[in-house]
């Protein structure tokens, strides 16, 4: 869990800074039952509303995580499953003027690594990164029905040196969205999918229950 600026680090735990108005707050939870685990992460604005440049990385994740789910069928392979994430958050990323140059340039340098380091899937069972072969043969492995795994797309715009020709508007920001889907004999179920993420489902979450500070 971690706010305004920690909610660019991943995984953070110190959990001693002080909410503000304008920050974001970033949960990664799981809750154990019957002996398997779960993995959720949801992004909100502390103040009850996303800014617009906290609403435009947020609904880019959300584009990239739907467009990821929608991927995952029987056959599918996590490696595929990535590259769907990659290409929206790609094409998002040059349209906010925050990489430049042109898609197919972005992808083969790795640019966007700089806004999004990890993979978009991992394994879920009895542990919540579970055991599980990701290749088999040299090749990706391809789903199979029963299969559960994450798909956990994020932005995260540190402000550091590595950013300096970011637009300051966007430092802080750190937005990551994580369901847990399983894969089904026609396609997959999101078997998270109960838990808002929409912008206008949050926003008026927190406004009828009043957020803090």
């Amino acid at each position: 869990m971690g706010s305004g600026p920690n909610s660019t680090i991943l995984h953070y735990r110190k959990n001693d800074r002080r909410l503000e108005a304008g920050d974001l707050l970033l949960i990664d939870a799981g809750a154990e039952y019957g002996f398997y685990a779960s993995d959720v992460t949801r992004t909100f604005p502390v103040s009850g509303t996303f800014t617009a440049e906290q609403k435009a990385i947020y609904e880019l994740v959300l584009a990239s995580q739907l467009a990821a789910i929608a991927a995952v069928k029987p056959g599918a392979t996590v490696e595929g499953i990535h590259d769907v994430t990659v290409a929206v958050l790609v094409e998002g990323l040059l349209d906010l003027k925050l990489l430049s140059g042109s898609k197919q340039e972005v992808l083969e340098k790795g640019d966007y690594r700089r806004f999004y380091m990890h993979r978009t899937s991992h394994w879920l069972g009895m542990d919540v990164h579970d055991v599980g072969r990701y290749h088999q043969n040299g090749a990706p492995r391809p789903l199979e029905p029963g299969f559960v795994l994450t798909i956990e797309p994020g932005l995260y715009i540190a402000k550091n040196a590595a950013n300096a020709d970011v637009d300051p508007r966007f430092y802080d920001i750190g937005v990551r969205i994580e369901d847990d889907i399983l894969v089904t004999a026609s396609g997959h179920d999101n078997l998270t999918h109960d838990i808002p993420k929409g912008v206008g489902e949050l926003e008026a979450i927190l406004q009828d229950r009043g957020s803090a500070p």
